[in-house]
């Protein structure tokens, strides 16, 4: 994927830099075939028209949320509704149409990046690939425009590798001693995985030495995604579903 349209915004002091948090409930677990439910674009804002602010504590900015439901056109599959709670027939009466509602999205992280916002997303590959795919989908050129991703997923099982239990966005919460509040449901997990974005640093100090973020944490998913695919073969299970591009799994 090409950086071309935000280049400048992708190394440097990732620890000050303003954030967008981004968070998507969809219709299924697959980011190649999933469609959206619910979304939502939290930007924690500083003066100055977003340009960050040293003299401004972080704890300090006003988050600011935007939501959205939209009508995928298909069942939501029952596990689905399970974890997120919105129905089909929820979706078609409150949602708003969907190509509407997927651009409106986009332009929301799309706009955050052009600003030198870092997205953040707990397991990024899984989000940002949901919007690459639909947007193909809907005969939309790539989503290759990106600038700084932040993934907590990522950076938490590099910086503590030895550390035993699940790595979910409520174990990690629950680990460093973060609210999640409703789990699953999209404006909570956004400004979770916002916490964890700056606290993660704050724990691991010599993050903050790394100046091309997005390089190690591709490096590091790729990584922790070929020990997985070693595992389960040797183990005899199928690994063909394990991929280790980051931040968006193309299709081929």
């Amino acid at each position: 994927m090409s950086n071309s349209t935000a280049s400048d915004w992708t190394t440097g002091d990732w620890t000050t830099r303003p954030i967008c948090a981004f968070d998507l409930e969809t219709t299924g677990r697959d980011p190649l075939s999933a469609r959206i439910v619910t979304a939502c674009v939290v930007l924690f804002d500083v003066p100055d028209d977003d340009v960050p602010d040293d003299d401004v504590p972080v704890d300090d900015v006003t988050p600011r949320a935007r939501n959205w439901i939209v009508d995928p056109g298909i069942e939501i599959p029952a596990d689905a509704v399970a974890i997120h709670g919105i129905s089909t027939t929820y979706a078609r009466h409150y949602g708003q149409d969907y190509a509407s509602g997927y651009l409106e999205i986009r332009e929301a992280l799309t706009d955050a990046w052009a600003a030198g916002y870092a997205v953040v997303a707990f397991n990024a590959a899984y989000d940002l690939t949901v919007m690459d795919a639909e947007g193909r989908r809907l005969d939309l050129p790539p989503l290759d425009g990106y600038g700084l991703v932040l993934d907590p997923y990522v950076i938490d099982r590099e910086v503590d590798q030895n550390r035993r239990g699940k790595r979910t966005l409520g174990a990690l919460c629950e680990h460093y001693g973060i609210d999640l509040g409703f789990a699953h449901q999209a404006e909570a997990d956004a400004l979770a995985a916002a916490e964890l974005a700056r606290l993660l640093p704050q724990r691991f100090p010599h993050l903050a030495d790394l100046d091309d973020m997005m390089t190690s944490q591709a490096t590091w998913h790729a990584k922790r995604q070929l020990d997985r695919v070693e595992y389960l073969q040797r183990e005899g299970r199928d690994a063909s579903d394990v991929d280790g591009r980051w931040p968006i799994r193309t299709v081929a």
